[in-house]
C-alpha cells in the first residue's frame, strides 16, 4: 500500500470513528443524568485498562481487577453525594506502587471532575466550555504552528510542537471560552476569556505530559481503543488536565458558572445540594 493510500485509509478511519463517537458524546452531554454518568464511568474504566496495559501490568488477576474497579467505585461514591470520600480514594492506590497507581489516579481525578462539572447548576454549559476550550487549543495550536513555524516548544518531548503553536493555542482557547460564556450566560465574556486561557495552559500541559510518558515508554499511541485515533489518553490528555482545573474554579463561585470569576460573582459558600 502506498503512503498516500495509507494516509487516506487512516483519515477515513478517523472520520468514521468521529462520526460515531461525536453524536454519542453530544447526546450524553445534552441528556445528562444516568446516560452521561455511565459514559464517564465507562471512560474511567477504559483509562485504567489502557494505562495499565501500557506499563504491562497484568489485569487478569485480583490486583488487576481491583485496579480496574477502583475508579468506578470512586465514581459511584461521588454520584451518591460522597464527593470527598471519592477523591480520598486516590491515596490507597499508592499501595500498589507509583507507576501502577498513576492510571488510576488520572482516571479518578479526571472522571470525578467531569462528573462534578455536569452536575453543577450550569452543568451542560460547563462541560461544553471545557470541551470547546480544549478543542480550540489543539486546533489553533496546530494551525498556527503550521503557518508560522519557528522555534520548537519542547523538542525532546514533542518535536512537532512549536512556540508559535502554543501561543496560537492559548489565543484559540481564550476566544472559545469567551464565545461559550457569551452564548451560555451573556455578561460573563471577560471571565470566559480569562478562564479559557487558563484552561488552555492546562490542556497544553496535559498534552505535553502524555507525550513525555509515551516517549519514555517508547510507544507512538497510548492504545488502539479508538480506531484511527489511538487510545483514550491520546484523545483526552488535554481534557483530563483542563477538567480538574475547571472543577477547582467552580468551588469559588457556587451557583454561578465557574468562569464567572469577577468579584461581583463570588459568593461566600458552596452548597452541596446543587449536585443532588
Amino acid at each position: 500500500m502506498s503512503s498516500a493510500s495509507a494516509r487516506w485509509s487512516d483519515l477515513r478511519l478517523r472520520l468514521l470513528s468521529a462520526a460515531v463517537l461525536v453524536p454519542v458524546a453530544a447526546f450524553c452531554i445534552w441528556r445528562g443524568g444516568l446516560v452521561y454518568d455511565a459514559l464517564i464511568l465507562l471512560a474511567m474504566f477504559g483509562l485504567v485498562w489502557e494505562g495499565e496495559t501500557l506499563i504491562r501490568q497484568p489485569l487478569k488477576t485480583w490486583r488487576g481487577g481491583l485496579l480496574l474497579a477502583w475508579p468506578v467505585i470512586a465514581g459511584l461514591a461521588a454520584l451518591k453525594g460522597e464527593w470527598s470520600a471519592a477523591f480520598w480514594m486516590i491515596w490507597p492506590t499508592l499501595i500498589f506502587g507509583f507507576p501502577v497507581s498513576v492510571p488510576v489516579i488520572i482516571a479518578i481525578v479526571g472522571g470525578l471532575s467531569l462528573l462534578w462539572l455536569r452536575h453543577l447548576p450550569f452543568g451542560m454549559a460547563s462541560v461544553l466550555f471545557v470541551l470547546s476550550v480544549v478543542i480550540a487549543s489543539d486546533s489553533f495550536a496546530y494551525l498556527t504552528g503550521r503557518i508560522f513555524g519557528g522555534p520548537k516548544l519542547a523538542p525532546s518531548i514533542s518535536p512537532g510542537k512549536t512556540r508559535s503553536g502554543a501561543i496560537g493555542g492559548l489565543l484559540g482557547a481564550s476566544l472559545a471560552g469567551g464565545l461559550v460564556a457569551w452564548l451560555a450566560v451573556p455578561g460573563t465574556q471577560i471571565g470566559g476569556l480569562i478562564c479559557g486561557a487558563v484552561l488552555g495552559i492546562f490542556s497544553q500541559s496535559g498534552d505535553l505530559l502524555e507525550s513525555a510518558a509515551k516517549r519514555r515508554l517508547g510507544v507512538k499511541d497510548s492504545g488502539r481503543l479508538i480506531p484511527g485515533h489511538g487510545g483514550l489518553l491520546d484523545r483526552f490528555d488535554g481534557l483530563l488536565a483542563a477538567a480538574p482545573a475547571a472543577a477547582l474554579l467552580s468551588l469559588a463561585v457556587a451557583t454561578q458558572p465557574f468562569w464567572s470569576i469577577l468579584p461581583a460573582h463570588l459568593p461566600t459558600s458552596y452548597g452541596s445540594s446543587s449536585h443532588d
